[in-house]
């Protein structure tokens, strides 16, 4: 095993619309831009895939969607294989997008090229069901849930998404979270990682009932809390030797930019972890999306990254250094 394993976490990958049309006319690697070999480097990636991989299937009209996100497996399979994506979520709101046919053909995309994934499934306690995967010597636990669009979420023998509200208040909810931590658990890992979908879109911010629930989350064996659905990237905290990412914000898409919260701006959050699991630290590099694919964020975007993160992370009482044209933060100082 290596002294020191790296994990990279990101917000939304979202390979549909007009990236999947640019990426007709160009290899699959372009999408990962300048950030190809920072992501090749790591030991392991783990994202969130906001969009399903088909080629076929209808728009979701059971209910109004106003946006809907399809990406060809033919390329976005090689690209993800391209940077080692070690595992990805699919508990978040667009993996029904265009129906049962073509979330079967993401289940089967990534089951055929060795992917794992969360989130959800092809029945209701398959969504629920934890991932396993070996990364660099280190086993690490994985589940997915998320709070989005009560229509996409699994039924009994229904595909869809693990969801479920985000509160502390319904022992329901408890339960159902708690069940499946504790299966995560049955295989003692030397990690253990919570991707949530949570929340409303640009919030710089997370609520205090997130922030409880983070903390429940930790308090029951959480090592890492990998946010993500704002589209602005929120604060850090390190909690009880635990790193809480509230929200990644944006890594690839062709989402419109707001001039002021900037949602193609954020980060490649890495976490660094010692042979035997404990967090030793944060590092995040600055990125921006530009062309439809992720690059290194130039010197003055990696600034405002920067600036914003701390400002965003102060609350929580993180203490960032500059290492880089990023931050660090020695969670195992912390």
């Amino acid at each position: 095993m290596t002294e020191t394993v790296r994990l990279g976490f990101t917000g939304d990958v979202m390979f549909g619309r007009l990236v999947n049309e640019r990426q007709q006319h160009r290899p699959p690697h372009a999408v990962w831009g300048s950030m190809r070999e920072t992501l090749q480097s790591l030991d392991g990636l783990f994202v969130n895939l906001e969009c399903c991989l088909s080629t076929r299937g209808e728009q979701w009209q059971l209910t109004y969607r106003p946006f809907h996100f399809r990406a060809d497996p033919a390329w976005a399979i090689p690209a993800l294989q391209d940077v080692g994506v070690t595992w990805v979520t699919l508990g978040n709101n667009h993996v029904l997008d265009y129906g049962e046919v073509a979330l079967e053909d993401t289940f089967d995309a990534l089951e055929e090229s060795q992917i794992p994934y969360a989130g959800a499934g092809r029945t209701e306690a398959n969504a629920w069901e934890p991932s396993h995967v070996r990364v660099a010597g280190l086993d690490v636990a994985l589940v997915a849930f998320t709070d989005n669009t009560p229509e996409y979420a699994a039924d009994g023998e229904s595909p869809g998404t693990a969801r479920v509200p985000i509160t502390l208040d319904d022992d329901a909810v408890l339960e159902r979270v708690g069940s499946a931590l504790d299966s995560a658990r049955e295989a003692d890992p030397d990690l253990l990682v919570a991707s949530l979908h949570w929340g409303p879109n640009m919030r710089e911010y997370p609520p205090q009932e997130f922030q409880d629930f983070a903390h429940w989350l930790v308090d029951h064996g959480v090592d890492i809390l990998h946010g993500h659905s704002a589209h602005v990237f929120q604060g850090v905290e390190v909690y009880d030797g635990s790193v809480i990412l509230y929200d990644t914000g944006d890594f690839v898409d062709d989402y419109s930019v707001d001039e002021t919260l900037r949602n193609d701006r954020s980060f490649l959050f890495e976490i660094r972890v010692s042979a035997d699991g404990e967090l030793r630290e944060l590092r995040c590099h600055p990125t921006e999306i530009d062309t439809f694919a992720v690059h290194h964020a130039p010197s003055a975007v990696a600034k405002w990254c920067r600036d914003r993160l701390q400002e965003r992370s102060s609350s929580f009482g993180t203490r960032f250094e500059r290492a880089g044209d990023g931050l660090h933060v020695d969670v195992a100082a912390s």
